[in-house]
């Protein structure tokens, strides 16, 4: 590494540590790396900035987040809750399971891990420790199971992969459905292992076939905002970007006018509240481009890649390292800023260890998806904290079962690419 790198790192990795906002850190990092390092006018820099935003793909992570908070809002995540609670509430530790169903049923609505936490913490956690669930046990599962929300599609992460890799939206779609079904299934075999002998929880009954009927029938209109993302997405009746269109004026139409949860005077408040919450993601995606063009104009990706390649020949000791170096990262950088900045960089190095670059998208996806929920930097642990009224430590500790789940489900979907792709490949994704 030579030695104007090495200052170009500390100069990043000191801001991050000074609690520096982490756009501002990738903008003040890029602005003094372009004025030191290199002769190139600072016009080039503005340009950039402004040509990040400049891009039709974003408008598809707006419209997911307004998506979110309409869902927060209205009524639909109580309904999504129903219909997983009288699925499996029956079962010991059914509560729980119905926990993370909720989650994967959520987040293949809203593409956000943060929009998970809030929504279904606030309604989830109360009610698991008022059943008797053990408090380790209830923030442990509602801090990890949210990542649902990133890995189960739409994924914000996702859809900047694919705007920096040029790879297709709706295959990079398709390979988050079996890790997000791993993973609900290996916390429900958990759930149930944990309470099969506990009778201090509340049991819910057998739910009788009416139960369930009206159940389902009433979580219809939300059920149905998951299959029109899909099914239009991937029928070809709108893109991923219509999609997102699409299901925010459903699900104003829904809460509105047959939910009648959600009234009129509302819709001004929670359209002003995304647009703060996209214009942040805005700002991240400008300062990580910004640093990102340093590091192209340095070809510090090429230097790397070269850097890589003498040192490591095994496609499996690539893959460990590139796990290792992801989940590290993941504690400090957010999924979006880790993206922009990390894509790439990896990109190049794929080719010679055939790794395809759909399947690094999925690994680079949960690998910061599982940063949400790690310290110092995990969002998800403060959420949650703040909700239980517990400091970090309590809540990082409660973790550990659900993150060695979501780790081991990252080394199934690492070594086992043809598993991964099989689904892209037989819709015409991936050759």
């Amino acid at each position: 590494m030579e030695l104007t790198h090495f200052i170009v790192l500390l100069i990043l990795l000191g801001s991050m540590a000074a609690y520096v906002p982490v756009s501002l850190c990738l903008f003040f990092t890029a602005f003094l790396s372009f004025l030191l390092f290199t002769d190139l006018p600072l016009l080039l820099l503005a340009q950039t900035l402004f040509r990040s935003l400049d891009k039709f793909a974003l408008v598809v992570v707006l419209f997911f987040i307004l998506c979110g908070n309409i869902m927060t809002a209205g009524s639909i995540v109580e309904k999504l809750i129903k219909v997983a609670n009288v699925l499996v509430s029956w079962l010991p530790g059914g509560l729980g399971m119905a926990g993370v169903i909720a989650c994967g049923l959520f987040g293949a609505i809203s593409g956000s891990t943060v929009a998970t936490v809030v929504a279904l913490g606030g309604f989830m956690i109360p009610a698991l420790l008022e059943n008797g669930y053990e408090e380790k046990y209830t923030l442990g599962l509602m801090t990890t199971s949210p990542n649902l929300g990133v890995i189960i599609p739409p994924s914000i992460g996702m859809i900047l992969y694919s705007m920096i890799s040029n790879v297709s939206l709706e295959g990079l779609f398709l390979t988050g459905f079996l890790p997000g079904l791993l993973i609900i299934f290996g916390v429900c075999v958990y759930t149930y292992f944990f309470y099969r002998k506990k009778t201090d929880i509340v049991k819910m009954p057998i739910p009788s076939f009416r139960e369930v009927l009206n159940a389902l029938k009433e979580g219809f209109w939300s059920l149905m905002l998951i299959v029109i993302i899909f099914g239009g997405i991937f029928s070809g009746v709108f893109t991923a970007n219509e999609a997102a269109v699409v299901a925010c004026v459903y699900a104003f139409v829904v809460e509105i006018f047959i939910h009648k949860s959600m009234k009129l005077n509302q819709v001004k408040g929670i359209t002003v509240s995304s647009a703060m919450t996209s214009a942040t993601l805005l700002i991240i995606v400008a300062g990580a481009t910004c640093f990102g063009r340093y590091l192209t104009l340095e070809d510090i990706p090429g230097k790397i890649t070269e850097a890589v390649l003498s040192s490591i020949t095994s496609p499996v000791v690539f893959l460990l390292a590139l796990n290792m170096l992801l989940l590290v990262v993941g504690m400090f950088m957010d999924i979006i800023s880790a993206t922009l900045i990390l894509g790439p960089v990896f990109l190049p190095m794929l080719s010679a260890f055939n790794v395809d670059p759909m399947h690094f998208g999925l690994i680079l996806t949960v690998n910061l998806a599982i940063g949400y929920c790690t310290p110092p930097m995990g969002v998800s642990l403060y959420i949650t904290g703040a909700i239980a009224n517990r400091d970090i430590i309590y809540v990082s500790k409660a973790v550990m079962p659900f993150m060695l789940i979501q780790i081991c489900v990252l080394l199934i979907i690492t070594y086992m690419p043809d598993l991964v792709l099989w689904f892209p490949r037989l819709m015409g994704f991936v050759e």
